[in-house]
């Protein structure tokens, strides 16, 4: 048998060989279908990027635009997305042909009792190197591909998670100053309550020393006193903290405190939000977007610990001066060069590659999971705010029923009082009641906007894919 048969059959039977050890599809986890869900099929109403404008505060309009530029929590999601941006550069450039130049020189005594003669041998000379190398993966069984691929989803993944940092931090934000709003009614109404309650304690004290009332009454208005007095401090406090919440979302410091002044937004901003989950939800959300995006990235990395099984071709070549002597080193005498191609042949390894490959398709299953986990929590989380807003909206109808109510009841006592019909303490508990119906009013106001706000963040807010590579790069350029 000829010399280039019996290699040319021994390369055959090998491949043989690694064919034998190639896996087996594997079996992997059912992702979950949207009529599985139960959600409508009909679209997602449009929403704005800048939707919290809609609630009127310019404050606010600020405040969100600082938090999205300076908050700490994005620039570190930010610094991920430039990271696996690199990671994606790193792995397409492995797919290039690659060159390198070495050189080197030095002084060397050369042995007498080697392989190289006299009068080389046994004197000191110079010694020059020089040589550029080349490389080419010539990725036969796509390994190089499917890495870049993976890079690439996990680069997408990694995007998709800023964009769902922005919109995460932009409804905390609202959240916030919806709360701070609320806030600010309260401590209002607690100031008006101590007021009420001090001037009941002066009517009180008067009847006290017109025999008109016993020292329980003093006693008791003096403890409601005090119980307002309580609410107010507990008031500022709440306010403070808000301040110094938002102030933080912001990215802003101590001195960021005193710049804000009470917010003015519209509660009642009708924000576009559907009666009923839609299916597009499942495409609106940046978060399901990267469960997706992480799943192609784990079944591309299932494609590069396949490939291993395979042979690994490569092109090499070299060029370059060598000589003992550094003067002969840039002549004709000196050059050597030479062509080439390298292969990997994996046979036996003790189990590692069907072992990488088994830890693969865990990721990949492992992917497919979280985002079936991700898929549910969002249906639950819109759901929730969806049935949220919809018993606010029953409450607040009723609320706003009792409170007018209330205030009917309180024009009432201000007529019987000024037709000396009856008392000032009747009048200021009436007035006392309105306040508290006002305030509840307020509350449900507060709750069913900040449930909209969920609601509206639960369905994606203005996330739009098609801009989020524009958004990325602009805020990774230097």
């Amino acid at each position: 048998m000829s010399r280039s048969r019996f290699i040319v059959l021994a390369s055959l039977g090998t491949l043989v060989l690694v064919a034998c050890t190639a896996p087996r599809a594997p079996v992997t986890v059912t992702r979950l279908s949207v009529p599985a869900l139960g959600l409508d099929a009909g679209a997602a109403p449009a929403i704005q990027a800048d939707w919290w404008r809609a609630l009127g505060d310019p404050q606010l309009d600020r405040l969100v635009a600082a938090a999205l530029a300076d908050n700490p929590t994005l620039e570190a999601a930010l610094a991920r997305v430039r990271g696996a941006q690199s990671l994606l550069a790193t792995a397409d450039a492995a797919r290039r042909p690659q060159l390198t130049v070495d050189g080197s020189v030095q002084r060397q005594r050369l042995s007498d009792a080697y392989i190289i003669p006299p009068p080389y041998g046994g004197s000191t000379r110079g010694i020059g190197d020089i040589q550029a190398n080349l490389g080419w993966d010539l990725d036969f069984w796509g390994r190089q591909a499917a890495a870049v691929g993976q890079a690439r989803a996990e680069a997408g993944a990694v995007a998709l998670d800023y964009a769902a940092a922005r919109l995460a931090l932009a409804g905390s934000v609202v959240q916030t100053y919806i709360d701070l709003a609320r806030s600010e009614r309260q401590l209002a109404t607690a100031q008006a309550v101590l007021d009420e309650r001090s001037a009941a304690l002066g009517l009180v004290q008067l009847r006290v020393r017109s025999q008109l009332d016993s020292g329980q009454a003093v006693r008791t208005a003096q403890t409601l006193l005090a119980e307002a007095r309580q609410d107010l401090v507990q008031a500022q406090a709440r306010r403070e903290a808000l301040v110094h919440a938002c102030a933080l979302l912001a990215g802003r410091g101590a001195d960021y405190y005193a710049t804000l002044e009470p917010p003015v937004l519209v509660l009642d901003a009708a924000l576009p939000l559907p009666d009923t989950l839609p299916a597009d939800l499942l495409a609106r959300r940046p978060d399901i977007l990267a469960a997706q995006a992480r799943i192609t990235a784990a079944m591309a990395g299932r494609e590069v610990a396949r490939s291993d099984f395979y042979p690994n071709i490569n092109l090499v070549g070299l060029a370059g001066v060598q000589a003992i002597g550094l003067g002969k080193l840039f002549t004709s005498d000196a050059a050597t060069y030479g062509a080439g191609a390298a292969v990997h042949l994996p046979i036996f390894d003790g189990g590692r590659l069907r072992a990488a490959y088994a830890g693969a398709n865990a990721r990949a299953d492992g992917a497919v999971a979280d985002y079936n986990g991700a898929v549910l929590d969002a249906v639950r989380e819109a759901a929730d705010a969806l049935t949220r807003v919809q018993s606010l909206a029953r409450a607040l109808e009723a609320q706003r029923e009792a409170s007018a109510g209330i205030t009917a009841l309180q024009r009432l006592e201000e007529a019987r009082f000024g037709a000396g019909l009856g008392s000032r303490l009747q009048l200021i508990e009436a007035g006392l009641r309105a306040l508290a119906a006002g305030q509840a009013v307020t509350d449900l106001e507060a709750d069913q906007v900040t449930a909209r706000v969920r609601l509206l963040v639960a369905l994606g807010g203005g996330f739009d894919p098609e801009h989020l590579a524009t958004v990325t790069d602009t805020r990774s350029s230097p």
